[in-house]
């Protein structure tokens, strides 16, 4: 048997928004965007450069409820942790565009890391970890 997880849904209040900042703040792609008309909704999915992994979702909150978790999905843990090959590069390029982060980056056993916010204020892990010895 071989699964994997295929996209995580992000909820977010607005769509246009939040592509502008995944592409053009943290250089993702989009993968596509589908108007569904039967539910009166976007099928949104933006990615890493050059990832081979789970896709983000951009889901907007169609409910007062879902409105709720915008930016709060895991209580305010750490939701989404964004790998690397050269941690340094991507900080700098982040803070550039103004992304905040809330936890400076620090050397830790498994590689650099710091904490950054999504235009929500969803947590991040900026991550590039150590190659395995």
């Amino acid at each position: 048997m071989k699964q994997s997880i295929a996209h995580i849904a992000l909820v977010v209040k607005d769509y246009d928004e939040a592509i502008a900042f995944y592409t053009q703040k943290l250089n993702f792609k989009l993968v596509e965007d589908t108007y569904q008309p039967e539910q009166d909704k976007r099928w949104v999915v933006v990615s890493p450069p050059n990832s081979n992994g789970a896709t983000l979702l951009l889901a907007r909150a169609s409910t007062p409820e879902q409105e709720k978790s915008i930016g709060n999905q895991t209580g305010g843990r750490v939701f989404l942790f964004l790998d690397t090959d050269d941690f340094w590069r991507d900080y700098k390029d982040m803070v550039a565009k103004g992304i905040e982060f809330v936890r400076e980056p620090k050397e830790e056993e498994y590689g650099t890391v710091a904490v950054f916010k999504d235009l929500y204020g969803n947590f991040w892990d900026l991550v590039e970890r150590k190659s395995a010895a």
